[in-house]
């Protein structure tokens, strides 16, 4: 499991990187992937099972994390309308952002 976390710190450290270089794009993808890795990790850490696609990650955590599923699941059809449209650096903060927040929510957990 700690390989999740260090994917998610990957991504989330390129995610920076493509931000610093204007590549807007990528670093929403970068930080989406962080995302779903850290919400992976936390549905593993409750139930003791991965997801095996978005559809699996998504069902679960509305039964398990509404709270965080009320974010992600529009943050993920604004990834998704990355892959035709533009984003900009506002769309890229604002996934960095709760990229953090999730992995400072993981952490806290981590310490109960």
């Amino acid at each position: 499991m700690n390989d999740l976390l260090e994917n998610a710190k990957e991504f989330i450290e390129s995610g920076e990187d493509n931000i610093k270089k204007e590549r807007y794009n990528v670093s929403v993808a970068d930080f989406f992937k962080a995302i779903a890795v850290l919400c992976d990790y936390l549905i593993y850490k409750n139930i003791k099972t991965l997801p095996k696609n978005h559809l699996d990650r998504f069902n679960l955590l509305k039964a398990y994390f509404p709270e965080i599923y009320s974010v992600v699941s529009p943050m993920f059809r604004r990834y998704t309308e990355s892959y035709n449209q533009r984003m900009t650096k506002q769309d890229a903060i604002k996934f960095e952002n709760y990229a953090h927040e999730l992995r400072n929510f993981v952490s806290s957990k981590e310490k109960v």
